[in-house]
């Protein structure tokens, strides 16, 4: 992972809706961080720095470094809350995690080749029916996407989550825990040029 991410954060003990308001209208976003053998510390930071850092898509599926008052912890973005249609975030939770204790993120898939894959020449329409996948890894593992290349998918084939290369000390969690081969991309023709070669 060559970027690399760090929060500024301050610890907070006035608590509740009226504080959390109070917080959001001075351009801070109330916060809690919890696990890691650590009690949940409640914090806040600064609006305008993590609005900035979400812009990153990377910052989703990174270990960031949340220093609050000083003290520095490994963490994952693990929940945001956003206004239904201001661009405010209202409420972030992140988890602490260890270098040597196995985790779960959510990464992004990055799909290439799609406009050049042998469904895609046959005039098929492609559908991403998931765009990210859930991973167990260690934190030291966590890649910041996995790259899904369509180049050799077909008309009406399906590629799935058993057919994606995960990255060396990553597992997928659906397959993994669940034993379920999520589909991930397929391609069909559209449905008016099917009709059209049928006529």
């Amino acid at each position: 992972m060559s970027i690399s991410f760090t929060v500024k954060a301050t610890r907070r003990d006035d608590l509740g809706k009226g504080a959390s308001r109070r917080l959001r209208h001075a351009g801070q976003v109330p916060a809690v961080v919890y696990g890691g053998h650590a009690e949940p510390t409640s914090i806040t930071v600064m609006h305008k720095d993590l609005w900035h850092s979400l812009e990153n898509e990377a910052f989703y599926s990174h270990v960031l470094d949340l220093e609050i008052d000083g003290k520095v912890e490994k963490v994952v973005l693990r929940d945001l809350q956003r206004h239904p249609y201001k661009s405010l975030v209202m409420h972030a939770d992140f988890q602490r995690v260890s270098s040597d204790e196995l985790m779960h993120a959510q990464v992004p898939l990055h799909f290439i080749n799609e406009n050049t894959s042998i469904g895609a020449k046959k005039g098929g329409m492609i559908s991403h029916l998931v765009t990210e996948v859930e991973v167990t890894c260690l934190p030291g593992d966590l890649p910041e996407f996995i790259e899904v290349d369509l180049a050799s998918l077909d008309l009406d084939h399906t590629l799935h989550l058993s057919d994606l290369q995960a990255p060396k000390g990553v597992s997928f969690r659906e397959l993994a825990a669940h034993d379920n081969n999520l589909g991930i991309v397929v391609i069909h023709m559209p449905k008016g040029a099917t009709a059209a070669t049928e006529e």
